[in-house]
């Protein structure tokens, strides 16, 4: 009896996934069928069926197209399956011990220059030379920096879910795609005998130069993974699966114990100013970037430090969330490609080219009721799309936050004055008070909200309303 009925590709952007995929499918009896479940597509680009299973489909029951292609693939079928991708299937498919796993890595470094230059290329596969274009990444710290705590988050739940069940992958680097012994070992843990004379060449390798010269702030660069700690780039290390999560992005102030953290979605317009004001600066000569090394660093440099956090309600907060990421169709913090999939498979009433100046509260309060209904959902894992951190439940993110550095103080937007005032206070600091409230969204919250908004979000955040004693919105 074969070992097992399918297998799945685990994978990130720009780990050579394409080129994996082309010579799986070389060897007779296995079929890597592509992106099933990434939630814009399915199986690759521009292609939205398989096997008579849409997305509307996929998205009601990802298991009848799970159950599609095991039954109608001549062979053993498999897919590519990216942190992004439906978490419906990971909790399906990882425990399951007929589903072989594949795991391909690549070094963080090598993969987020690649994606930066494919953004700014938009090619994102090569199958000749000269069709090849070119361009330099530019290196950011913090986007860096989120990009390596989605990897690593992603490896431990895979880690973690291969322990348990004692189960094993077959792990591969990107470094072995050329090495035809080791895609013949592959074949073979998923069960096939034939071997192969060389390896696939339909797609190519898009960005050969070495690093510093894809990179267009190369130095930049070397210094800020010089602080990480993890990076040789005279050589390129297996990515490691258990290295511990990255510092989240902390703030302190330029000189006074302060650090500030963050939860996305919070009331950051008014605490940056007044962290800043403590030093009697400007939000720009705040302390940011922080890895586990400098935030020890500045710990010990800062006896008697104070750590602090925000509560926001969650009414308030789904709506900045929406009106900064999904509302507008432009802008760097526009969730683009997300947008688009909640507008076509989710009904989102929102406009293709973002809300006109007609744009009323009536429009406002339909798509936010539609997103607020996403967003109970997506938290209760019933959509293919990603939790993103501006909506994730503000429990979570606390508990996320205790992993790095517990705060010392939680406090809340609604008394946010008070509370910054006592931790002054604590440290002996005159502050001036926080700066006020300012609803920058095409349409205020209090223009659209009424019981109906708050109980849709209550839906969506119940264990935060529980957790945190939240009372209707504009209710004190």
């Amino acid at each position: 009896m074969a070992r097992f009925d399918y297998f799945v590709v685990f994978a990130e952007m720009r780990t050579g996934s394409n080129f994996l995929e082309e010579n799986i499918n070389d060897y007779p009896g296995l079929s890597c069928l592509g992106e099933l479940f990434n939630p814009h597509f399915i199986g690759h680009a521009n292609k939205f069926d398989w096997g008579g299973i849409d997305m509307a489909a996929r998205e009601e029951d990802p298991m009848r197209l799970l159950a599609a292609i095991r039954g109608q693939t001549e062979g053993m079928p498999g897919f590519r399956f990216f942190n992004d991708h439906d978490p419906r299937i990971l909790r399906h498919v990882l425990p399951d011990e007929r589903c072989a796993k594949v795991v391909l890595t690549r070094n963080p470094v090598d993969s987020y220059v690649s994606h930066k230059i494919a953004q700014a290329t938009g090619q994102w596969r090569l199958g000749d030379m000269k069709k090849a274009k070119s361009a330099q990444a530019v290196f950011d710290a913090e986007d860096f920096q989120q990009h390596i705590e989605r990897l690593q988050a992603f490896q431990m739940v895979l880690l973690r879910g291969l322990q348990v069940t004692g189960q094993t992958a077959f792990w591969i680097a990107y470094e072995d795609l050329q090495d035809v012994e080791v895609l013949d070992g592959l074949a073979t843990f998923l069960g096939v005998d034939h071997r192969k004379t060389r390896v696939s060449k339909r797609t190519k390798v898009q960005n050969p130069k070495p690093l510093d010269e894809k990179v267009a702030n190369f130095e930049e660069m070397e210094q800020a993974l010089a602080r990480l700690d993890r990076f040789n780039l005279n050589r390129t290390p297996n990515f490691e699966p258990r290295r511990g999560r990255a510092v989240p992005s902390l703030v302190a102030a330029a000189r006074a114990p302060v650090l500030y953290q963050p939860i996305p979605g919070g009331p950051d317009a008014q605490v940056l100013p007044w962290l800043a004001a403590l030093d009697g600066g400007t939000p720009e000569d705040l302390r940011t970037g922080f890895y586990q090394k400098t935030l020890r660093q500045w710990k010990r440099q800062h006896k008697g430090h104070r750590a602090f956090t925000v509560l926001r309600h969650p009414v308030l907060r789904l709506h900045a969330a929406f009106a900064r990421h999904i509302l507008p169709s432009e802008g760097e913090a526009v969730f683009g490609e997300m947008r688009e999939t909640l507008r076509k498979q989710y009904g989102l009433p929102v406009p293709a080219e973002g809300p006109g100046r007609d744009w009323s509260a009536a429009e406002q309060r339909a798509a936010f009721l539609a997103f607020a209904k996403f967003v109970e959902g997506n938290l209760g894992g019933q959509t293919s799309l990603r939790v993103d951190a501006a909506w994730a439940s503000q429990f979570e993110i606390l508990r996320g936050m205790a992993e790095v550095q517990l705060p010392d103080m939680i406090l809340r937007e609604e008394t946010l004055a008070d509370g910054l005032g006592q931790l002054a206070e604590q440290l002996g600091i005159a502050a001036p008070a926080p700066p006020p409230f300012i609803d920058a969204g095409p349409v205020p919250l209090a223009d659209y909200y009424d019981g109906e908004v708050e109980a849709a979000v209550r839906a969506a955040y119940q264990k935060d309303y529980m957790m945190f004693g939240f009372r209707p919105w504009g209710a004190g």
